[in-house]
């Protein structure tokens, strides 16, 4: 992560445009381990920032594809997530607006790359057992039983 994409996060002037891939195999969903803040060290779903002048739906795409090498098509909405962070003075430290899409698999070799440390596929009754971060733990209570009618290899 480049400077300006750092500078660009913390203690912004207005919310940053974030999107999250949600891909499902046979009952489990894919995440991966944060390598960068915030939320480094933690589990959440493969993801990043909108670029300028990208559309979310390409952002998406193009992050699964840089962090964990998979090819994806068809995102569908999800959720949309407001994410707000302070810092001890009370100070606005991050403020996301996350985008997560349901996304389909279409090939590609599974590995953490880019800003992913690793990348597990984790049952989706087990995911609040894996220390997520608080933003992807909200998303799962509010979405788990959609989730579970959901499988990013079918067409």
């Amino acid at each position: 992560m480049g400077f300006n994409s750092l500078a660009r996060r913390l203690y912004p002037f207005q919310p940053v445009v974030g999107v999250g891939a949600i891909i499902i195999r046979d009952g489990s969903i894919l995440l991966e381990k944060r390598r960068s803040e915030p939320g480094r060290g933690k589990w959440s779903v493969p993801g990043g920032l909108v670029e300028l002048g990208e559309s979310p739906e390409n952002a998406v795409i193009r992050e699964v594809k840089e962090e964990t090498g998979l090819e994806v098509y068809d995102p569908k909405l999800i959720d949309v997530v407001n994410s707000v962070v302070f810092d001890e003075a009370g100070k606005v430290k991050y403020h996301f607006i996350i985008i997560n899409y349901f996304l389909k698999i279409k090939g590609g070799d599974l590995g953490a790359y880019d800003d992913a440390e690793a990348v597990q596929w984790v049952n989706l009754s087990e995911v609040e057992k894996f220390d997520v971060t608080e933003t992807f733990r909200g998303f799962i209570r509010r979405n788990i039983e959609k989730l579970k009618l959901l499988d990013s290899l079918k067409c």
